[in-house]
């Protein structure tokens, strides 16, 4: 039997024979550069790497700095919250397990830990996650100081989970805070961009293990947008895709289940991406010829299952390199904004063949949290990393913005400070907190400078 590489690579050859075209050019740019991020689309050259193997030691590094600092996590943020001239300090030296606490199901963490080594010994000591990220290969630091979240609409971003920090601040000093004890850095650290000081630790409100039960199905654009709002009320954890010039969506679902663990046949998300790029390089120049081959394929799948443990059945790899943006619009708004992204998509920027990606979350309390006071619809989209996203971004971006959305803050975007200021009613409590810990802006580049001091 042919592959479905193959049989991709067969219909798009027999469409494009039929009618006259031509395939888009890609081209790489050369870089060489000390640091990078994931797809390439943030670098610097700063003055020094450094990665302290213990917290004493971080406290001297920072005390001692005379250059602005800014800590690293794995580099898959797309904003411009690293590059600096200044040192850049990685906290991979500090990771793992630090203690649990298994009446009130807390764990706490050092900071450099990878979201992907934090399953099996939450596990071992009797407990998991709350919700995950669709990629887990963030630092715990990073996805706090980011806002990342997963999917759920009763389940808040994973700041919203964190219920103690530690960090050192600009002078070297180590402060413990939580929700009695250095209570407004508490609010301010649980989403903090790395701009109050280095967080060394974090305490998690975790929840008991379970296994979950992740279904995958394709459904037309119509049925999905008509069904979304209440299927994300049926299921913990619901998620779909639309992908371009196909007129088909493709769905997930995630439930606890006592089931034994098993899994039927499973699609390759990485493959599958690769071949809408395929579809887009030979028939882009037709909207109904590019959506045959994506039709076929969708009409051949069966529903996916997978029972499995939940912290391995959330995140997924993701081999293609990307440039992103995403941005989460009051609930009530998502699907109409929705709706004019993919028409902007379709009708002027044929090129993009990455799907868009919408997902639910609850509202919460965090003061720099996009989901802050209200329950959110997040809508992503994407370019692959050699085209150049910003002919579309800049289209679409005035559409979240005309629904009320507020971006992701490791997430491409042009607001401004006045902007951010507008979007979140403790902005100033969080600028403030922020000068009382660093005064002489050690913790801001270029970009965070423009936001809290005013400096361009």
């Amino acid at each position: 039997m042919p592959s479905r590489r193959q049989l991709l690579k067969y219909i798009a050859a027999l469409s494009a024979a039929s009618f006259s075209g031509g395939m888009l050019s890609q081209s790489a740019t050369a870089r060489v550069i000390a640091w990078k991020n994931w797809s390439g689309s943030q670098s610097c050259v700063p003055s020094a790497r450094l990665a302290p193997a213990s917290v004493s030691e971080l406290q001297q590094l920072v005390a001692e700095s005379l250059v602005p600092i800014r800590p690293v996590g794995a580099g898959h943020s797309f904003s411009p919250l690293v590059p600096t001239e200044g040192q850049i300090v990685s906290l991979a030296r500090l990771n793992g397990l630090v203690s649990h606490d298994p009446d009130q199901l807390r764990a706490t963490f050092l900071a450099g830990t990878q979201m992907s080594a934090m399953g099996a010994p939450l596990h071992e000591v009797g407990q998991a996650l709350i919700n995950m990220p669709d990629i887990d290969e963030q630092v715990i630091a990073g996805a706090i100081a980011t806002g990342t979240h997963g999917t759920g609409a009763n389940i808040g971003g994973l700041p919203s989970f964190v219920t103690g920090l530690e960090l050192v601040t600009a002078s070297g000093e180590l402060i413990q805070c939580d929700a009695d004890n250095n209570a407004e850095v508490f609010q301010a650290a649980r989403l903090s961009l790395g701009a109050l000081g280095i967080v060394t630790k974090i305490q998690m409100q975790n929840t008991q293990p379970y296994r979950s039960r992740r279904e995958s199905w394709i459904l037309d654009w119509e049925d999905t947008l008509a069904q979304a709002d209440q299927l994300a009320d049926q299921h913990r954890n619901f998620e779909f895709y639309y992908i371009p010039f196909s007129e088909r969506c493709f769905l997930s679902t995630h439930d606890i289940t006592e089931e034994d663990k098993f899994s039927t046949p499973v699609s390759d998300g990485n493959e599958s991406v690769q071949d809408l790029k395929l579809i887009r390089d030979y028939l882009s120049w037709s909207d109904t010829l590019r959506g045959l081959p994506i039709k076929a394929i969708a009409a051949t799948m069966d529903r996916e299952v997978v029972v499995e443990a939940s912290w391995l059945n959330y995140a997924s790899e993701r081999n293609v390199r990307f440039n992103e943006m995403e941005y989460h619009l009051p609930r009530e708004q998502g699907l109409a904004a929705l709706r004019e992204v993919r028409q902007v998509l379709e009708q002027d920027h044929k090129a993009v063949f990455f799907p868009l990606e919408v997902r639910y979350v609850k509202g919460d309390d965090v003061w720099l949290s996009p989901f802050y006071q209200r329950d959110s619809m997040s809508i992503a989209v994407h370019r692959f990393y050699e085209d150049d996203y910003r002919p579309f971004f800049n289209a679409v971006e005035p559409i979240f913005r005309k629904y009320g959305g507020r971006p992701h803050w490791g997430k491409l975007n042009s607001v401004t400070r006045d902007e951010f200021a507008q979007m979140y009613p403790r902005w100033n409590a969080f600028v403030d907190v922020r000068q009382q810990l660093d005064p002489n802006a050690k913790f801001l580049n270029p970009y965070l400078a423009s936001l809290f001091s005013g400096a361009t």
